[in-house]
């Protein structure tokens, strides 16, 4: 009797795949978690690392009209890549406040950003990613004095910082800042108030 083709060729593939899933302890997000920085990187890596685990706060947006639109946000940091890399996630508002199904949501905020550090050049190259707001951001981020400073440019040439700013153990200040001249001045259009959800040790 011929094997039909379900039984042979891309379908005994698909099967295949579907046993070793089935079987696996593992899955994609097992192994993109780390349990901490990677060694030989460590000191560097805590310039992000620091802000591993869960926090609360309040974002406010101000818009080009002048007025401000302000809500509740929740923020999440982990180690990812072997510890190589840091994942955050960003939701505005918090998830906690999206019961209501009538409320607008075009602005709604629930994406993700891949920090890698590159050694060679002691730089970190950085990607955000906002799939409701279309919002996706490449940029290089470094310390500066007290501050972390991501810097990029837009497609209309603005020139932008996002900024992690008063900085302590259990809070910080991040703000996203643009300037229409080169630099010469700065206008904040969205900040970040943040205050750390528990005491979960940075390298956990």
């Amino acid at each position: 009797m011929s094997r039909s083709a379900d039984d042979s060729g891309f379908g005994a593939m698909i099967h295949e795949s579907r046993s070793a899933d089935l079987a696996s302890p593992e899955g994609m997000l097992d192994v993109l978690a780390a349990t901490g920085p990677f060694a030989d990187l460590r000191s560097p890596l805590m310039l992000y690392g620091q802000f591993v685990g869960a926090w609360d706060g309040t974002v406010v947006v101000h818009r080009r009209d002048g007025t401000d639109r302000e809500e509740s946000c929740e923020v999440y940091f982990g180690w990812v890549l072997d510890g190589r890399a840091i994942q955050d996630v960003w939701i505005a508002p918090a998830r906690r406040d999206r019961d209501d199904p009538s409320r607008p949501s075009a602005n709604d905020i629930y994406g993700t950003t891949i920090r890698v550090y590159d050694p060679a050049n002691e730089v970190w190259h950085i990607s955000w990613i906002e799939p409701n707001t279309g919002s996706f951001s490449h940029m290089t981020g470094r310390q500066m004095g007290d501050d972390i400073v991501q810097e990029y440019q837009d497609a209309e040439g603005a020139c932008w910082q996002w900024c992690f700013t008063e900085i302590t153990t259990d809070s910080f200040r991040w703000l996203a800042r643009e300037s229409l001249d080169d630099g010469r001045s700065w206008t904040v259009r969205n900040e970040f108030l943040l205050r750390r959800r528990t005491g979960r040790m940075a390298d956990s």
